[in-house]
């Protein structure tokens, strides 16, 4: 364990951490200095917000800087307290009997045996029984396995949870006890002018038609989030996607300017192609996305020039 990962290190050196890691991610100074506070003072913790809202990429930054493990596992109903604790190898046991030899660690114990971040992505997609199996790690940093005895974790060890607040289909309702023992932080979608740095980044293009496309892409991106028939938008990755398939949409067509004619239908193709299987749309009207994304587009296209026209 190194000074930069004890709630006790020396003064400055967490601000230091604080700085290295930020030069990772684009935006998300607050939530980064609240994350990494709560981790450094020994806690797990809950990050609530919509996907593509940078939380993993925060999170790698983090155990970068600390040089521990990030160990990624996906709440769903399937998650059952042996494939997150571990088992013994059944060939083994046929062969040996059981014995700490043939167990095989699942990401819980290899988390603990690390020192690592176990992210647990849609924590409240997990069977009870999975969560309630963390409620021990959680509390007293070790647990009991069966024939192989007591695994006590390394300082570093923490409890990552994440889930969509949006998302409620196939979700239960966490309790009272785990609540208890996470403390919890809303994430959500960053400003436009952080989303397009975001894009910028990821798709590292450059001149009139790829600026404006990055400007284009993040608005109409964040118009899905407010549409009165939209249940849930698109995060910052389907602006990226917009942006790349509308490029190569731009070569195919030879459009080369934005005042070309052809760039607003070209605008549209990459919307539907990379932002109607991202929305998701309230269950009670009767529309379609691509219907949506066409309002959004006339919005963006014909609306807004319109109103901003002289005269």
């Amino acid at each position: 364990m190194t000074d930069a990962t004890r709630a006790d290190a020396a003064p400055g050196e967490l601000a230091r951490n604080r700085e290295r890691i930020a030069a990772h991610i684009v935006g998300r100074e607050r939530e980064l200095e609240l994350t990494l506070a709560a981790v450094a003072a020994g806690r797990d913790i809950l990050l609530e917000g919509p996907p593509g809202t940078s939380k993993t990429t925060m999170l790698t930054a983090i155990t970068e800087e600390w040089g521990i493990p990030l160990l990624f596992v996906e709440g769903n109903a399937d998650l059952t307290p042996a494939k997150l604790v571990g088992h013994h190898n059944p060939a083994r046991v046929l062969k040996e009997d059981y014995s700490a030899d043939n167990f095989v660690a699942g990401p819980l114990v290899e988390a603990m045996r690390e020192g690592g971040f176990l992210y647990i992505e849609e924590f409240n997609r997990a069977p009870e029984d999975t969560l309630n199996t963390l409620l021990t790690a959680m509390a007293d940093r070790s647990i009991a396995v069966p024939r192989v005895g007591r695994i006590a974790a390394k300082p570093t060890f923490r409890v990552i949870a994440s889930m969509n607040p949006y998302d409620n289909v196939g979700t239960t309702r966490l309790s009272t006890s785990v609540h208890d023992r996470l403390n919890r932080l809303a994430v959500d979608y960053q400003d436009a002018p952080s989303e397009e740095a975001i894009v910028r980044l990821r798709t590292r293009l450059h001149g009139a038609v790829g600026d404006r496309l990055v400007v284009d892409a993040v608005a109409v991106t964040r118009a899905t989030r407010t549409h009165p028939d939209v249940r849930q938008g698109s995060s910052v990755r389907g602006a990226i996607d917009l942006v790349l398939v509308a490029t190569k949409l731009a070569e195919l067509r030879g459009i080369r300017s934005p005042e070309q004619e052809g760039y607003p239908p070209l605008v549209f193709d990459a919307m539907i192609v990379s932002l109607s299987g991202r929305i998701h749309l309230d269950e009670a009207i009767e529309t379609t996305p691509e219907r949506v994304l066409r309002e959004i587009w006339e919005d963006r296209f014909i609306l807004e020039p319109a109103a901003a026209a002289p005269g």
